[in-house]
């Protein structure tokens, strides 16, 4: 008799898990799952890249570039500096101010009067950044710092047309600026304490990626060329009499850089406010 020996199937039979309830199922081997997964994993991949996109585009419109470079305590430690030193700003550029007023009337002095009334702005500029950065919540709000750089550029240019004018008047009737020891002193005082406020302002301005903050600075620092120059005009003319006309070309010019970055903040500043209004959320 020949032994009969059972057919060895040649296909390999899939395995089979039995449930609880008596049903069979079927299991998938290791190859037939990883087509899936690799398939969700793109799935997800490209979901993850939309939400990317549009959260990026969310953010290039409502938010300033500080927000991707700081961290939230960073940009806080950062605006509390910004409003600090506004606030000192202000109580200095507030008594060079008064002083410089008194010094344009009692030595008719062009340049005094100028650097009167750039101080006079840089008082109200200082109080436009600390608007700015009141609300701890909006420090890096690209509506409030657009807004706050138009109201800046619309101060500018008031300011320069009055330093204009005043330094033209003076030139037409050629008045002579007077020297003395007290115009020199208050000369060097405000020239070196605005430099001093324009570099820390630069420097915060920088950090924040603030427009309003850096042109505060730039104020300043006009503020304190205006100052020294009131000295350098005063020692030319008691070197050269002739040469009477430098105290009002320096104002003349003077006004016409403030109201040249005056009229490009609000032609760089006014479409992005428009581009920003719908993300005012973020304020």
């Amino acid at each position: 008799m020949t032994d009969s020996t059972p057919a060895e199937s040649t296909a390999v039979s899939d395995p089979v898990v039995v449930e609880e309830n008596g049903q069979c199922e079927k299991e998938e081997s290791p190859e037939q799952q990883q087509p899936q997964t690799d398939t969700e994993s793109r799935g997800e991949g490209l979901k993850m890249d939309q939400e990317m996109k549009i959260t990026d585009s969310a953010d290039d419109g409502g938010l300033l570039e500080s927000s991707m470079r700081l961290k939230p305590h960073e940009a806080q430690s950062y605006r509390k500096k910004a409003l600090v030193v506004s606030w000192v700003s202000i109580v200095i550029t507030l008594i060079l101010a008064v002083v410089s007023f008194t010094v344009s009337i009692m030595r008719h002095s062009a340049s005094a009067f100028g650097f009167a009334f750039d101080a006079s702005l840089d008082v109200l500029s200082s109080a436009i950044v600390l608007w700015r950065y009141s609300n701890p919540s909006a420090v890096h709000s690209a509506h409030r710092e657009y807004l706050a750089c138009i109201i800046l550029g619309v101060v500018f240019i008031l300011s320069s047309l009055c330093i204009l004018g005043k330094a033209i008047h003076a030139l037409a009737t050629k008045v002579l600026p007077q020297v003395d020891n007290f115009l020199f002193a208050v000369s060097i005082v405000s020239g070196l304490l605005c430099i001093i406020l324009a570099v820390i302002k630069f420097m915060l301005g920088k950090k924040l990626v603030s427009r309003a903050l850096i042109t505060d600075g730039f104020n300043s620092l006009v503020g304190g060329v205006m100052g020294f120059s009131i000295l350098i005009s005063a020692e030319v003319f008691k070197q050269e009499p002739q040469v009477w006309y430098l105290d009002g070309t320096i104002g003349v010019l003077i006004g016409l850089i403030i109201l040249a970055y005056g009229v490009k903040l609000l032609v760089d500043m006014v479409p992005r406010v428009r581009q920003t209004r719908n993300y005012e959320r973020f304020e």
